[in-house]
């Protein structure tokens, strides 16, 4: 049943000698905070391709409304953001990487700040905010809710400054190529084969690649995140046989604008922090009732609350209540938010905002050490791409960006200094793929991924049941057999290729995942069992699926 996913090692069949060749130092694959950074970092040392799928910036980093997680205050401190966030994590989080971001979170902000980024501040001191799970203000925030559109900006200003930084914009990466080309653990990567929707087809080949494009959210029909966001890291990485970890752990929001027809806007958390008001419809506050943080309870525990008054009051969403806000308050704090309610015809001084939980954040990746090493050779990962150990079961709100600009720094600073010993960056032989023809029908790709996203809501979503998740598996693998066996010619078709593979991986995991922890909830193992306090790693490893 799982043989789609795990014959095809590359999306499409290639010639080397037939196609573009460009050589760089170091490949950077995404172009959110994590990408960003990492490709400054590495511009110190040698040449850089920065390689995204649209508009440079256009990222989840570019969308995030909250801000920075960091101990910027003395009455804060490392210990107690430290604290925060292992009891968020339910277990899994790995407290070396949790010392490593958090301690390095405050001169992160004062590089942007150096670097023309501009916090809020109130009395000539960062204005900071508090989230769900922070038992202290520690949000850094930029006009008030754009923080991640500010670091995006400053970021790639500051990468389009770089004279040995080249940015590759709307260039799709379809695979990373492997030497041997099959991939696994021995295999070393030297780049990717990559679909310019100008040039055309492409090999980048480099010494060290850096996979930073993480973002998952549009296999879920309830998504915050941009359209973008189609799993392809975690499809490359599973296709080229490297350890992928905690993919079943997908981070719910629970609040973003619900209006039918429209597509889900983020609410950020700081509206909650700072006072806002979960009701349902018929006006009662509801949040007391399932944790004693109220709103600042983590997201799982909010997510969930959400659904079940939903259901208990048969309601298709909730309410968000801010009427108790000073008056002018809520538009000078949230001026996107309030423009965007009132682009719909709701103003929060006067209405309730509704709301809704939304696929927000995947904590699951690429499998990396301190540094950002993945467990093949010449592949570093960050970001939303990777998984560190930070967040473990449950990501802490706001502390992403920080992650991102943490390992995005390492990863380039590795890479940099691997440079010095790397082998020629060229592809050291003619590389061919054949991939076989396929004999079967073709279906409706638009079809496929509305319906895909529409099961992964019902069965893989914010509460999971065991037969429910081998169902879908199973309708996975169908519409595996009639898309995995084709070959694709444009973005669209490798789209639906990379969600399949992905939505294939995550039911998986969180079908073996016999307990419930963190934004894991088993409704038929409602219990968080010791003996799952660990990591599932899967890999791809001779036409099998290897589960540790």
């Amino acid at each position: 049943m799982d043989a789609p996913y795990l014959q095809r090692r590359y999306l499409v069949s290639f010639e080397s000698r037939r196609l573009p060749h460009i050589f760089t130092d170091v490949l950077v694959i995404g172009g959110g905070a994590a990408g960003l950074r990492a490709a400054i970092q590495a511009s110190q040392y040698g040449q850089v391709i920065l390689l995204t799928k649209g508009d440079v910036g256009e990222s989840n980093t570019y969308h995030a409304q909250g801000g920075l997680a960091a101990v910027m205050d003395s009455a804060d401190s490392i210990e107690a953001h430290i604290a925060d966030t292992l009891s968020a994590a339910n277990g899994l989080g790995n407290e070396d990487v949790i010392r490593h971001v958090i301690s390095a979170a405050p001169q992160h902000i004062r590089q942007l700040q150096d670097w023309g980024g501009k916090f809020d501040t109130c009395d000539g001191s960062l204005s900071l905010g508090r989230e769900g799970g922070h038992g202290a203000n520690r949000i850094v925030h930029a006009q008030g809710d754009a923080t991640g559109r500010t670091i995006s900006d400053v970021l790639v200003g500051k990468a389009r400054s770089v004279d040995d930084l080249k940015i590759f914009d709307h260039c799709f990466a379809i695979d990373l190529v492997t030497d041997p080309l099959e991939g696994g653990a021995d295999a070393r990567c030297i780049g990717a084969i990559t679909y310019h929707e100008r040039f055309g087809w492409q090999m980048i080949g480099a010494a060290v690649t850096i996979l930073a494009a993480g973002g998952v959210g549009m296999l879920w029909r309830e998504t915050s995140n941009p359209h973008h966001a189609t799993a392809d890291a975690i499809a490359m990485t599973f296709r080229a046989g490297v350890d992928i970890a905690d993919a079943e752990m997908m981070q719910f929001h629970p609040t973003t604008l619900y209006v039918a027809g429209a597509s889900r806007y983020l609410i950020s958390e700081v509206v909650r922090g700072e006072g806002g008001k979960l009701v349902d419809r018929d006006g009662r506050a509801f949040m007391d009732d399932y944790h004693e943080m109220a709103e600042l309870a983590p997201r799982d525990v909010v997510s969930r609350a959400i659904l079940d008054r939903m259901t208990a009051t048969n309601a298709t969403h909730v309410f968000l209540d801010v009427r108790h806000f000073v008056k002018g308050a809520f538009a000078a704090r949230f001026p996107q938010i309030d423009g965007k309610c009132k682009s719909f015809g709701i103003d929060p001084e006067k209405g309730l905002i509704p709301v809704h939980p939304a696929a927000h954040y995947m904590i699951g990746g690429a499998k990396v050490d301190i540094d950002g090493r993945t467990s093949m050779s010449g592949l570093l990962a960050c970001g939303e791409a990777s998984c560190t150990g930070l967040h473990g079961a449950n990501r802490l709100a706001s502390n992403s960006l920080t992650e991102a600009l943490v390992f995005g720094e390492s990863c380039g600073e590795i890479a940099g200094r691997e440079l010095a010993t790397a082998e020629e960056h060229s592809f050291p032989r003619r590389l061919e793929w054949k991939n076989p023809a396929s004999e079967r029908t073709e279906l409706d790709l638009v079809d496929i991924r509305n319906s895909l996203r529409s099961l992964m809501w019902r069965n893989v979503g914010i509460v999971r049941r065991g037969e429910r998740l081998a169902e879908t598996k199973e309708i996975i693998c169908f519409w595996g057999r009639y898309a995995l066996d084709k070959e694709f010619y444009d973005p669209a078709g490798w789209e639906i290729q990379n969600m399949l593979t992905s939505a294939y991986i995550i039911t998986e995991m969180a079908l073996r995942r016999v307990e419930t922890r963190g934004v894991h909830y088993r409704e038929d193992f409602p219990k968080t069992e010791p003996v799952w306090a660990r990591h599932q790693v899967a890999r791809r490893t001779e036409h099998q699926l290897v589960v540790e």
